[in-house]
């Protein structure tokens, strides 16, 4: 086997080994961005009756899904943005479409199951739209964010 030594008499720098980093400080204030604006989304929402969640954890205290909403949306964001930060700009914009369509399937889904009830107005292409803004502020936020250090 053999190794590669670094020269005595070099100025290069030796290169340093990448380590590997699932997270970070500017994943954690992603999080907590989306799950901010995930639970004001929700308050507005369910305000308008527009959707409700029949099954949440402490129903008597929050009229929304706090263990998504506090607990499955930032780790949820963490890997979004761990995937984002693994392609270039045109896989960005594709993954945030794919997740933006999958919405309304998870949803559809998530109403199966009994966990998410939509009113009679609600049309799931809101879902599509409203996440892909969602995704987009949330990946605009980090690339600002990586981008100021």
């Amino acid at each position: 086997m053999n190794t590669v030594k670094h020269l005595k008499g070099s100025n290069l720098q030796p290169l340093r080994k990448k380590r590997f980093t699932f997270w970070n400080k500017h994943h954690l204030a992603c999080a907590v961005l989306a799950s901010l604006l995930g639970s004001y989304l929700d308050l507005y929402f369910i305000g308008k009756k527009m959707y409700q969640f029949p099954f949440r954890p402490l129903p008597e205290i929050f009229s929304f899904n706090i263990a998504f909403t506090l607990v499955g949306l930032p780790i949820l964001v963490v890997v979004f943005l761990y995937c984002m930060s693994q392609v270039n700009q045109w896989g960005k914009a594709g993954i945030i479409l794919f997740v933006s369509l999958l919405m309304p399937i998870f949803e559809k889904l998530a109403e199966e199951l009994g966990w998410f009830v939509h009113s009679e107005e609600w049309k799931h292409v809101y879902s599509f739209v409203g996440y892909l803004v969602f995704l987009s502020i949330i990946t605009f936020y980090f690339l600002w964010l990586e981008k100021q250090k």
